[in-house]
């Protein structure tokens, strides 16, 4: 009775999806994402976004300094995935007018008192950088190389700097109060509009002085020319941040004519990362473990195709005295292992990440993913892994049912609960931290209620659903029968070992993707965009073929040693490779990050502990539908009375 309804079921699904894509492609694309035409004269607007430090990895608003202010403070609106990452996109006292340079414009002035003075010298001292956007490109400060020709850009700017001046050898705090933007443009030819392709930024700490009283805006400073062709900045004072000193806040603009078309205005933001990467040495790679596993794949199907074909030759010319090897456990190796009901909930769950690692990575490839969707990225691997959660339903009661189960509706609950639960508890745990610091990248309490209105009002359910109609389908038939009494496991090699075998299987998997790795984290913890979305796509294929591989032969080893609890060591044979990632994740730390204070590591190793148990879930599904592919066909290939 139940083959007529699933029809209805997966339309619905199908619809569902449909549903989801055209407002997801929809939803995906920000205001300003579409190319927009400007005019000469019009008027553009800066938009200001957090305050980001490497060494902290906490963002802050850009309002939480004493920052010259607009009339209001208006906040643009912002997806699920900007809230995640801690993006506060404000509007702020710059405004520009298309193709009309200015010159020593005057934002404001403000007094520091002792507070404000120490707050300051904090985000100087932790490098803190300020991001801007104009027309949804982000500010960017070029640096430029002796050994290349193109500049190198740099996220925003730095707050300030701190250093020695005159003779003194105290280090004294200066902050960056001018700034000079350059905006690049690609005039239309045939109309007089242009499109915005280039903003970037070269910071100043300059002393303002200026003449008789203050009069707002209109007041004529000393230190900088506002008629002047090309700016000239007075840097021999720099702008001290102590308790008591005033500090003008002045920028100009200047615009320049750019052979960039808008398509193209993203490379430049695409390649900035110091380390090129080296396509030659990935690739390299990549073909090792390619020839690697082709190598123990064709091995395996020689070495399974030869003990198949005398087991049968044997048992056609009843000449099996005794059997040995794989064939002998015949009888208990499709016996239910033990905590069956936890290891069905790891294999769907595994099933809702694969869904959501595939389909979100062909998002990324079909371009909807891209750096100028700002959070894009994160939504749609959370709208994904929700709606996954049908598969994951599916997958874990269609086990369960296998392992004669009868309370399906036990297991779709721990399906829907138990790993979400755990990642939720310490995802808690960290922005409490967060919010103990006082940083925008805390998560608000609107958005934890819809991340929870996501779980439990459209996740649980299509678990649920899940579980229904995977339980109502037939069971699946074990090729073999099993015997009553369990077979004695005989004493085993050393190299057999379940710990010894599971971390030996972790290291091929980790090896296919642990160069890509490297950028994978450089991208997250020091600001950098990673786009390489269809050479990722290709790494996570390796991963699968390896994961699968490495599995099959490690449980054909197991399985002719007579020890037939292969069921949790294979998922846990592929899944340590995420051991071995949370390794390469501490080691990057200590390498390449420069963090020292105690709550900022407390989250990259929180963080990174979510990642690598995600990890561990992802490979530990992929080895164990393997092994079971596996041992369900070479039992059904030969021969049992």
């Amino acid at each position: 009775m139940a083959t007529p309804r699933s029809p209805s079921i997966r339309n619905f699904f199908i619809a569902a999806v449909l549903l989801f894509l055209i407002h997801g492609v929809n939803s995906f694309y920000l205001p300003g994402v579409a190319p927009e035409d400007f005019e000469k004269g019009d008027e553009l607007k800066v938009k200001v976004n957090k305050l980001t430090s490497i060494k902290t990895q906490l963002p802050y608003s850009y309002y939480s300094l004493p920052f010259s202010r607009p009339e209001k403070i208006l906040d643009s609106a912002e997806n699920l995935g900007e809230v995640l990452r801690g993006d506060r996109i404000e509007n702020s006292p710059y405004v520009f007018k298309m193709r009309e340079p200015q010159m020593c414009s005057i934002v404001g002035r403000i007094k520091l008192d002792a507070k404000e003075a120490k707050e300051f010298k904090e985000k100087i001292n932790d490098e803190y950088r300020v991001n801007m956007i104009l027309d949804n490109l982000p500010l960017v400060f070029p640096i430029q190389r002796q050994d290349q020709e193109s500049p190198v850009y740099q996220m925003g700017y730095h707050v300030g700097l701190k250093g020695q001046y005159t003779a003194s050898k105290d280090e004294k705090y200066f902050i960056h109060n001018h700034l000079a933007f350059t905006v690049r443009y690609h005039k239309d030819m045939q109309t007089d509009s242009a499109r915005i392709v280039g903003f970037e930024v070269k910071p100043y700490s300059v002393k303002h002085e200026y003449e008789g009283n203050w009069n707002d805006k209109n007041t004529r400073l000393t230190t900088c020319d506002p008629h002047a062709k090309h700016m000239v900045v007075n840097s021999n004072s720099p702008q001290e941040v102590e308790e008591g000193k005033e500090i003008i806040f002045t920028y100009d603009v200047e615009f320049q004519e750019s052979e960039v078309k808008w398509a193209s205005r993203w490379d430049a933001y695409l390649l900035m990362s110091d380390d090129q990467i080296h396509w030659f040495s990935i690739v390299n790679s990549l073909m090792i473990v390619l020839f690697l596993s082709g190598m123990v794949a064709m091995i395996m199907l020689r070495t399974l195709y030869r003990d198949i074909s005398k087991y049968n030759e044997l048992e056609t010319l009843e000449e099996a005295q005794e059997e040995t090897g794989w064939k002998l456990v015949h009888g208990d190796v499709f016996r239910p292992p033990k905590n069956s009901d936890l290891l069905c909930v790891y294999v769907g769950t595994g099933v809702q990440f694969l869904g959501m690692v595939v389909v979100t990575m062909m998002f990324a490839i079909l371009g909807f993913l891209s750096p100028s969707n700002r959070g894009g990225l994160m939504t749609a691997m959370l709208l994904l892994w929700v709606f996954m959660g049908l598969f994951a339903g599916f997958a874990s009661a269609r086990l369960y049912k296998m392992f004669k189960g009868t309370e399906w509706k036990k297991i779709a609950l721990n399906t829907a609960v138990i790993f979400p639960a755990t990642i939720f508890a310490l995802f808690f745990v960290l922005n409490a931290l967060i919010w103990g610091q006082k940083s925008s990248g805390a998560v608000p309490f609107g958005t934890m209620f819809a991340l929870v209105f996501l779980w439990f009002g459209i996740s649980v359910p299509l678990v649920f659903v899940g579980s229904y109609v995977g339980f109502r389908k037939p069971a699946i038939e074990d090729p073999v029968k099993t015997n009553k009494i369990p077979r004695q496991i005989p004493e085993q090699a050393w190299y057999m070992h379940p710990a010894f075998s599971v971390l030996i299987g972790g290291i091929l998997p980790f090896g296919a993707v642990f160069i890509e790795l490297f950028f994978i984290l450089t991208s997250i913890w020091l600001n950098q965009f990673y786009y390489i979305f269809g050479f990722l796509f290709l790494v996570f294929i390796i991963l699968l073929i390896t994961c699968a591989e490495i599995t099959i032969v490690l449980c054909y080893f197991q399985l002719c040693s007579e020890d037939y609890l292969w069921w949790w060591r294979s998922y846990l044979t592929s899944g340590s490779s995420a051991l071995y990632l949370f390794l390469y994740s501490a080691f990057y730390f200590f390498t390449k990050l420069e963090i020292t204070k105690l709550v900022s590591g407390i989250l990259y190793f929180g963080y990174m502990l979510i990642v690598s148990y995600a990890f561990f879930v992802l490979t530990g599904t992929i080895g164990f539908y393997a092994c079971f592919w596996f041992t369900r066909l070479i039992y059904s290939s030969v021969k049992i009375d």
